[in-house]
């Protein structure tokens, strides 16, 4: 849902901290049509594709943007094509009877999304670099100094399944971002089925959750690089999106478009804003073990979730309605919420980052007594 542009390489001298790096846990979704790609089977919608970038970029949320000597223009990573995915296909797929032109209207829709996949493919194989040229942290460093030449991917996925944190990291993630996933996907559908004739407003809505959720992150990734405060922020987070998600759920049939405009936003705001918390604090609890291992894991929990989400609720909206397809989610938020109270908050990074600069600074006091001793010697002989 988040992409990495090419301006977010390692600027010249200046390690960059690691919460400013970002993160987005390849969510794509379109919710003018009735598919995402992922989760998708029907071949009569159109889908928005899922934009990637190197994951092992993706594991912070804490800012859309990071300074740099590049100046204000390294801002721009916030604009997260995303946001144009909702609100452009409606335009290019209108809501019309010939299926013949309907079809021809969706094949030039994959057209363009082909070419645009394949533009970033052909950028991530140019610009993108498997690590940064220097460190952005003290703790990325000594990862990089305890990284082995043969260390096993599948033994590093072994030891990440054996940390009982992280695997309730993954399962409350993937029911996060899964509820959002079908949300998204379905998202034309609910309008549609309250507002008739509205197919470019639910983009507009779609558009409305995705930047509320840019702002989302972008506050709570500043407040975690001050309070460092990860489970707390994480828990918070998401029980506001199941209380933004409950109230959605209560006021899409109210027949004032405006309030689904406000209570899609709310909800966005935080929904979307947990995504790229939830790989902030999967660094932390798996530390050292690689960002792109976890980040890999977290997606696919989303996406397997998400087609489970996405399929069930379609058929609950299909047999039973809006209200009760919203519900279905609701639980799962629940259970979600339930469990995110059960990690601990074992910041690793945060503890290798503060015994490696507490041990600097002993160094540096040793060496400054060291340098001493010698002066005093001297002056004692004469």
């Amino acid at each position: 849902m988040v992409n990495e542009g090419p301006n977010q390489e390692e600027s010249d001298d200046t390690p960059v901290p690691e919460s400013a790096l970002q993160a987005d846990p390849s969510v794509s979704v379109h919710p003018s049509v009735s598919v995402h790609p992922s989760v998708s089977i029907n071949p009569s919608v159109s889908v928005h594709p899922s934009s990637s970038a190197h994951p092992s970029a993706l594991a912070q949320p804490s800012g859309l943007a990071h300074p740099s000597s590049s100046g204000p223009e390294d801002l721009s990573v916030i604009k997260l094509g995303i946001a144009i995915g909702f609100l452009v296909p409606p335009v290019l797929v209108p809501n019309i009877e010939d299926r013949d032109e309907l079809a021809y209207h969706i094949s030039i829709m994959f057209y363009i999304i082909g070419g645009v996949a394949t533009l970033l493919l052909i950028l991530v194989i140019i610009v993108f670099k498997e690590k940064p040229k220097y460190p952005p942290s003290r703790a990325q460093s000594l990862s990089y100094a305890l990284t082995s030449p043969d260390a096993s991917y599948l033994g590093s996925i072994a030891r990440l399944f054996k940390n009982l944190n992280f695997v309730l990291l993954v399962i409350t993630y993937g029911l996060n971002a899964g509820a959002f996933y079908a949300l998204s996907t379905l998202l034309n559908r609910m309008v549609i089925w309250h507002y008739p004739g509205e197919e470019v407003n639910a983009g507009r809505i779609g558009l409305t959750i995705v930047i509320a959720g840019m702002l989302g992150a972008v506050i709570s990734g500043i407040w975690l690089d001050r309070s460092k405060t990860y489970k707390e922020t994480t828990l918070v987070v998401y029980i506001m999106t199941l209380v933004g998600m409950v109230v959605y759920t209560f006021t899409l049939n109210l027949g004032h478009l405006w309030v689904v405009f406000i209570t899609a936003g709310t909800m966005g705001f935080f929904m979307t804003g947990y995504l790229p918390l939830g790989f902030e604090f999967a660094v932390e609890l798996t530390y050292p073990e690689s960002e792109g291992i976890s980040s890999g894991l977290l997606n696919i929990s989303a996406q397997v979730f998400g087609i489970i989400f996405t399929i069930s609720q379609g058929q609950i909206i299909d047999n039973y309605g809006t209200k009760p397809g919203n519900i279905f989610l609701c639980v799962f938020l629940t259970l979600g919420a339930a469990l995110t109270a059960f990690i601990k908050a074992d910041l690793r990074r945060q503890k290798a980052n503060k015994e490696t600069l507490e041990n600097k600074l002993q160094e540096e006091e040793e060496e400054s007594n060291t340098s001493k001793v010698p002066t005093a010697v001297s002056e004692d002989h004469l």
